[in-house]
């Protein structure tokens, strides 16, 4: 770091981060009073500064990315979110639901250097328990060497509701039917006040973490999120970091965090509210990297973030860019105006701009190539 000690402790006290350098450099713990006097903090500079110190002490110089693809396999949802623009019901203009062999065609059809495919969708209970097997077996019969990174918990939970099994046999038939991991979203905020206002048929906080919970102990690694810019408040954020933080001491099943800027385009209820702007969605990377010191890596994922701000995030605390991505409909859906896919070539060049080594990464972060500098790329066919 550039600046000593001093020089960042008197800048802090200026900014209401009077005593976190010296905690950041030091390598202790951030309290949550920390964590909530960054969120009022107008010294985003500063945080990025301590972030990409941590970022960097872990990390080194490199980025991470994956060559991945995502099949959202139904749009048909009975929570009825006051967020989401992705639901429909069936019969509705746009809804649809992936038969199995629809769900194994796309894989088959879709870039034959990914070694991840991402499913996430709605929840409908008329799918019922069968359903979730077949369409991972369709995955594996299609890419049998692909890890099938599947369900958010909200479907493990409706998943296990329709199975009418304990977590533990739910989790033995999916893992035989070709589960690897999971993405561990659907947490939004875990505010209570929320959940009732936004999301009231969601699962409660505590079934999430009770969920996660279960899931890594039986050895699934999962990821874990906070969707910020609702309604909820800044100690509500702090909050929900501290769940997560608490739930990692106890499992250490979270390998990334990953928040997500809301778009309320195309949802009514909200769409009065504003987009975070650049400068919240790099506060928000940087808060992730500092208060979350047990999780290993925090993920700028550029299709929320934007291409700019996830470039600009590798130096304030995200050490993954996410991956080349393909047909992703949920945030594109709400609004998100980023492109649909990128190639491996446009991620090399967005990591190298930003002064980093590119790394791609499988989903549980077994390195499959450095490239050094000057490297030749080849555009992937996507």
């Amino acid at each position: 770091m550039d600046l000593p000690l001093d020089a960042l402790e008197s800048r802090a006290a200026r900014t209401g981060l009077m005593g976190i350098p010296t905690k950041v450099l030091a390598g202790a713990r951030l309290t949550t009073a920390d964590c909530l006097a960054m969120y009022h903090s107008d010294d985003v500079a500063l945080l990025g500064i301590l972030a990409n110190e941590v970022r960097e002490r872990l990390h080194g110089n490199v980025a991470f990315y994956n060559v991945n693809i995502h099949v959202n396999y139904t749009n048909w949802c009975n929570q009825f979110c006051g967020f989401c623009a992705f639901q429909r019901r069936p019969g509705d203009d746009g809804a649809y639901c992936m038969s199995p062999e629809q769900v194994g065609a796309e894989l088959s059809n879709a870039n034959p250097e990914a070694t991840e495919v991402h499913m996430v969708a709605g929840v409908w209970p008329a799918l019922k328990y069968p359903y979730f097997l077949e369409i991972l077996r369709a995955a594996k019969a299609a890419r049998p060497d692909i890890h099938v990174k599947a369900f958010t918990m909200v479907e493990i939970d409706e998943i296990e509701r329709l199975a009418n099994k304990p977590l533990r046999e739910v989790l033995d038939d999916l893992r035989a039917a070709g589960l690897d991991s999971m993405p561990g979203g659907g947490a939004e905020v875990f505010s209570e006040r929320v959940r009732q206002q936004l999301y009231p048929k969601k699962m409660s906080a505590e079934r999430w973490l009770e969920l996660a919970r279960g899931i890594h102990e039986y050895g699934f690694k999962t990821n874990c999120t906070m969707l910020y810019g609702m309604t909820e408040t800044l100690e509500e954020r702090v909050d929900h970091l501290n769940r997560l933080r608490m739930l990692q001491d106890d499992t250490g099943g979270f390998q990334t965090y990953i928040p997500l800027a809301f778009h309320p385009d195309n949802t009514p209820a909200l769409a009065h509210l504003p987009i975070p702007s650049p400068l919240e969605r790099l506060r928000s990377i940087a808060i992730g990297r500092l208060f979350l010191d047990n999780v290993p890596h925090i993920k700028a994922y550029w299709i929320m973030t934007g291409l700019a701000v996830a470039q600009a995030a590798l130096s304030m605390g995200a050490d993954d860019l996410d991956g080349t991505v393909s047909q992703e409909k949920v945030y594109h859906d709400a609004g998100a105006s980023t492109p649909e896919v990128l190639s491996r070539a446009d991620i090399h060049r967005l990591i190298r701009q930003a002064g980093r080594q590119p790394v791609e990464r499988n989903t549980v972060y077994e390195i499959i190539n450095t490239f050094a500098e000057g490297d030749p790329v080849e555009e992937l066919c996507v």
